[in-house]
């Protein structure tokens, strides 16, 4: 049995955070933003607008358009490292928002590769017989642990929300494959150093800032590139396809430099690769499903058409996901 994606949705705050908007708070320029990252604005939270609020959204919506009732769905899988409080987890906030009696659920945790993680498991649910309908989310409020004092960081993130519908296929559409890595060597290449039992939160971690994101660019340039192409690549070839085979690659939206390095790495085109980071930033684990759900709603992917899912983040994590599109909604 595969498991299938029956819908797909997102959820993007109203809130515009620009290029120029940050050049009043830190020390950069729109010019400099651009040409390093591709990036020319990215969406904010309000008030009330926490990581529940939009991962509440996307499953409402999801619902709606499968027409599922709540009371159908089994299973809630949130992808995310914002999630409203350590305990309990987001997927249990938004199983009580939508009014899923029936379903169970927990959060998890790999940064920007979430999505594909929790994609996986919930895969795995659904070939496994026992389930039927299970609710897959990346949600992400990364203006939470930002540091808008941080040039080199606060450039780069922004807070949204993604997911998907996960159903049994009745034919021979849906997750095809999966190639997921983990590499705790490099844990210290991008974090947040408090509010878990190492460094617990005190006046001394909130005066440290140590609650903020911190990362090594660098580094992880040079990871993620060849992390995302080698996995792409080879996901591609173990399944006996190459780059001419594929409809779209949807990367995770972090930096374009590294979005261009994989699809040169594959042979594409620029019609074959999924980019809005200019318009969202990196909203981490919501990256890979909010443009799942703009090339759904442009009729981009049509039935038998293949894609690949790819991300790197933070742990560090990286992998791919290989598809055969079926009927969406």
């Amino acid at each position: 049995m595969r498991a299938t994606i029956t819908a797909v949705a997102k959820y993007l705050p109203e809130r515009v955070l620009s290029n120029q908007d940050l050049e009043k708070m830190v020390d950069t320029t729109d010019e400099w933003i651009v040409s390093r990252t591709g990036i020319s604005e990215r969406r904010i939270a309000s008030e009330g607008e926490v990581t529940s609020f939009m991962g509440t959204k996307v499953a409402q919506e999801l619902l709606e358009k499968a027409a599922v009732a709540p009371n159908e769905v089994e299973a809630i899988i949130v992808a995310t490292v914002t999630p409203d409080m350590l305990f309990p987890c987001t997927a249990a906030l938004i199983q009580n928002a939508i009014g899923a009696k029936n379903a169970w659920g927990f959060d998890l945790s790999a940064a920007c590769s979430g999505f594909l993680f929790a994609l996986e498991t919930g895969a795995k649910l659904i070939e496994s017989g026992q389930y039927k309908k299970v609710l897959v989310i990346g949600s992400d409020t990364m203006s939470a642990i930002i540091d808008y004092e941080d040039r080199t960081t606060s450039v780069l993130f922004g807070d949204g929300a993604g997911g998907v519908l996960l159903e049994p296929a009745s034919d021979d559409y849906g997750i095809i494959d999966s190639l997921l890595h983990i590499d705790g060597s490099g844990a210290n290449l991008l974090k947040m150093s408090a509010g878990g039992s190492l460094h617990p939160a005190s006046s001394d971690t909130v005066e440290k800032r140590m609650h903020y994101l911190t990362q090594e660019g660098r580094q992880i340039y040079k990871f993620a590139v060849k992390g995302m192409a080698e996995t792409s690549e080879d996901i591609l070839t173990r399944n006996g396809l190459s780059g001419k085979d594929i409809r779209l690659l949807i990367p995770h939206q972090a930096n374009k430099r590294i979005i261009d390095a994989t699809s040169e790495r594959l042979g594409l085109t620029s019609k074959q690769v999924l980019v809005n980071i200019e318009r969202y930033a990196n909203t981490t684990a919501a990256t890979i499903p909010i443009g799942l759900a703009e090339a759904v709603e442009i009729n981009y992917l049509r039935p038998g058409d293949y894609l690949v899912l790819s991300a790197f983040g933070a742990g560090l994590t990286w992998g791919s996901t290989l598809i055969r599109w079926g009927k969406c909604k």
